[in-house]
Parts: structure tokens; sequence; C-alpha cells
């Protein structure tokens, strides 16, 4: 049977270090290439991880590299109208794990070059050329790079997805700006506990961080796109300024706008969700993470999927000899679970940026559904365990 021997690995966030470590826990001689110029330590604010990418990053090792520097939070409530109300956990899983991105990347990234992982930073992709025996990628700067397969972990804007398709749907806009800091505030918060507020005008989360800070994040209904840096561009003062506005008549979120200063301030951008994607992979070039598959941050569970889709992808890739019926048995373990979790979130996103009527009709159904919510249901994607021992199936 041939074999799958080398890997480039085109993206250096989340699902790319975990892909390439992955790889080499496998036997594959996995590389990274990276277009920015030095690690992105200051890409992104807080996530929470789910049990399952933990569970997930356990398996090459990370996981526990991951706890350390989290915080665990076994409680989850809604606020409606002002009224905490208990939301579902599956009391028999652990905790979902709040970590800040640039902390997780970098725990990620030191975990990839321990094992043996090389990456190569200010490699911009610009094309691909394959051939029966493997596949070269060619970067901006007029190098080259060639191995069996080519990986494409190169987020929302793939150039990856655009070269096995070109045809590929782009991320969609959920029509909220996202923010986020970590504050000292004086406001009652309940302990061990993530919060999802619907605000009077906005949504936004918050929870305790156990040291006398509190950390918060808002999504801001906004009709105009701004990407990152369109975002950034704008002062962080004028964005305190309207989230004060909008948010300045809830408890507490008034006074964690407040109390945030224009230093504290993350600014994420638009946030985003990918529709499906037809084509996963076309000969020997195939996506992983957000490039294929990027759910809401409705979910919880956006980083969750993409570690577990790259510790599954080395896991056919170490096999299934073929690439293509590697990358296809990829896709039957992952496509249901994927875009059934994207799906779920897409529906929590209409509840985020309700009209004045549906606000006042949340606060009646809420209550409701709140009681009477499945957490199977609701939470049952958290049992996923990959069995990374047992051979893939082609």
């Amino acid at each position: 049977m041939s074999r799958i021997d080398t890997a480039l690995v085109i993206g250096g966030g989340i699902a790319g270090p975990v892909a390439a470590t992955a790889l080499r826990k496998a036997g594959i001689a996995a590389e990274i290439y990276e277009s920015y110029p030095s690690p992105a330590y200051t890409i992104g604010s807080g996530l929470a991880l789910a049990p399952n990418g933990v569970a997930a990053l356990d398996v090459i090792g990370a996981g526990d590299a991951v706890r350390d520097i989290a915080v665990p939070v076994p409680r989850m409530c809604l606020s409606v109208g002002g009224k905490l109300l208990p939301a579902p956990v599956l009391r028999d899983q652990p905790p979902l794990q709040l970590v800040d991105r640039a902390d997780l990347h970098r725990v990620l990234y030191e975990r990839a070059v321990a094992a043996g992982v090389p990456v190569t930073f200010g490699k911009r992709l610009v094309g691909a050329e394959q051939t029966a025996a493997g596949v070269t990628a060619s970067f901006a700067d007029g190098s080259t790079a060639t191995a069996d397969v080519l990986i494409g972990a190169d987020g929302i804007r793939s150039t990856v997805r655009g070269l096995i398709d070109p045809q590929a749907p782009g991320p969609e806009y959920t029509g909220m700006l996202g923010f986020g800091a970590t504050i000292d505030c004086a406001a009652e918060i309940p302990p061990d506990t993530m919060v999802f507020a619907y605000g009077k005008k906005a949504y936004y989360l918050y929870w305790a961080l156990g040291d006398g800070r509190v950390g918060w994040g808002a999504n801001l209904p906004s009709t105009r796109y701004l990407s990152l840096s369109e975002a950034r561009e704008i002062p962080a003062q004028r964005w305190l300024d309207t989230l004060r506005d909008v948010y300045g008549d809830d408890t507490p979120g008034g006074q964690f706008a407040r109390a945030t200063t224009a230093e504290q301030l993350e600014v994420t951008g638009a946030l985003h969700i990918m529709p499906p994607v037809p084509h996963w992979y076309s000969g020997r070039m195939v996506l992983v993470g957000d490039a294929v598959h990027a759910p809401s941050n409705s979910s919880g569970q956006g980083a969750a999927l993409a570690v577990e889709s790259a510790v599954q992808l080395a896991r056919c890739l170490r096999d299934i000899g073929d690439p293509a019926a590697a990358f296809a048995a990829y896709e039957n373990l992952r496509r249901s679970r994927v875009e059934g979790i994207a799906a779920r979130a897409a529906k929590i996103n209409h509840s985020k940026t309700p009209g004045p009527v549906a606000r006042k009709v949340m606060q009646v159904v809420m209550p409701i559904m709140a009681r009477t919510m499945n957490p199977e249901k609701m939470l049952g994607e958290q049992r996923y365990r990959i069995d990374w021992p047992a051979p893939a199936q082609g």
C-alpha cells in the first residue's frame, strides 16, 4: 500500500499547529507555512474551549498545557430582562475552559515545535501545482515547497479553498461586530459561571475570572461590515463610546462598558459563519478548521471543531495511503457533525439581534425555554471523543 510521508500545512493559527503536530504523531513529516511575519499572538480575544476540543488536544499532548492557562467554567446562565436563568449543562462532562486566543496560539505553536514541526513565517501562499507524485506550493516571495499533500488551515479567507474550488462560497457576515475586554469591576457576578446576557439593545456575555477581574464580550449589531483591520483603524475610544451607549442601561453590561478602558478593549471586527463548502478537497489538497467550517461564536464549538478536524485528518492520512481516499474518509467523519452544529448556531444568532417586539417576546419565552431545554440535545456534541489508535476506515 502506498504511504503519505510529507505534508505542507498552510496556516499557523489553531488548526494548523494541531494538524501538523498530529501528523508528526502519525509519522508524517509536516511543515507549517504561515503568512504572518511572526506568531499571531495579538489576534483575537477570549474563547471558550468545549470538553470535546480539550479531549482532542489530549491526543497530541497539549490538553494539560491548555488547562494550565485556562479558567474552568462549570456553570452557565441566561440573563433576560435582568433575571438570571440557569442554563443546561452536562453534569458528567468537564467544564468549559476559558482561554485567551493569543495564549492558545502560543501553547499550540510551542507544542508543534516541541514535536519537531518546522514553522516558516512570512510565507503567503499564491498558488499550488499538483502532479501524480505530489503538490508544490508557491509563495509570494517566489519560493516554493513540495510534499505529498497540502492542507489548507488558512482561516475563513482561505486561499487554499479558492484553489480547490474557485466557485467556493466565502464567509457570511452575521451582522455583528465582536469586542472583548478583561477588566476590574465591582459588579456582582455569579462565580464559576458564564452568563449569556440579552441586553435592552444587544447581546453580551461575561464571566468572573476568580481574581477580582471580569471578562466580557460584546456582539454589537452593525449593518456595516468591518474587517479586523478596518475595525481597528477606528480609535478604541470611539468604539467605547458606542458600547457605552448601546449597553449603558444594562446591568451589569453598562458597568462593564464604563469600566473598560481604550487600552483594555479588544476589537475583533466582523463575526462570521461559513456556509456549507461543497468541495473539501481536490487531488492532493484539503481544507481543515475555519477554512472549511467556521460556525458562528454562538456555537461555543468553533475552536473545538477545528481541533477535532485537524486530529481526524491526521488519523485518516496515517491509515489511508491514497490522498483522495483519505480525504474522503475525513470528510465522511466530519461534515455532518460540523454542519449540524453550524446550523444550530445560526438559529441562535437570530436571537442576538431581535427587534423591539421580539425582545419583549423573549422576556416571556426565554424563562420557559430555560426550564425545558434538553441538555443532551443542546450540548450532546461535547461527548465526542476521537479514538486515535483505531484504524481510520476508507
